[in-house]
């Protein structure tokens, strides 16, 4: 795993601590994983006491929750922000959200891929909050997918978008689980292949 840099500085305890810690929560859970992140680290790089964390999250599950959800609306860090885009047709978008890469620490040496399907995979049967939340996420990414391929003018739209959600979601669990960023090299390619294919769009 890889070992995160303490980026949060800020004196213990005081105003802004739950700001701290969902912000240490956010770059350990992204670049070590929950399970891997104890609560002396999450203390340690927030600067507060575990009093003051167990205060704002009372429990580990709690804070999981809070970060899944400060996350999912943050469509730069999922490598969404194409899809919101209003300088770009519709098939543009389309082909520039294979572009975008996740977002992350600059000295991470393990690819961690969508941190929205990482926490499911560690929260499987144990967080059911956060994994609904990530549930939500996911079927609202296909939704908006389906609904751009309408807006381009895909004779499919459904099925395209659903093709592409399943490309875009398979290329970041790849890239994960090779430590390999190349992955997401061929989804971009081979999404071309399934947008240039979908007949009307231009």
């Amino acid at each position: 795993m890889a070992t995160s840099e303490t980026t949060v500085s800020a004196p213990k305890g005081g105003r802004g601590a739950r700001e701290r810690i969902l912000r240490a929560a956010t770059e350990l859970f992204t670049s070590d994983g929950i399970h891997a992140t104890g609560i002396a680290k999450l203390t340690d790089v927030a600067h507060v006491s575990t009093r003051t964390l167990y205060q704002h999250f009372p429990s580990k599950e709690a804070l999981v929750s809070a970060y899944v959800q400060s996350i999912e609306s943050d469509d730069e860090f999922l490598a969404e922000t194409a899809l919101g885009r209003t300088d770009l047709s519709a098939r543009e978008r389309l082909l520039a959200l294979f572009a975008e890469r996740p977002a992350g620490p600059a000295s991470a040496t393990v690819v961690r891929g969508c941190p929205l399907h990482n926490t499911a995979v560690e929260a499987a049967g144990t967080m059911p909050e956060a994994a609904a939340v990530v549930e939500r996420h996911k079927r609202e990414l296909a939704a908006r997918l389906i609904a751009t391929a309408t807006e381009a003018g895909a004779h499919d739209p459904e099925t395209l978008g659903r093709r592409l959600a399943v490309l875009f979601e398979g290329a970041r669990a790849l890239s994960t689980s090779l430590n390999d960023p190349r992955p997401f090299e061929d989804a971009e390619a081979f999404a071309r292949t399934l947008i240039d294919g979908a007949a009307g769009l231009a």
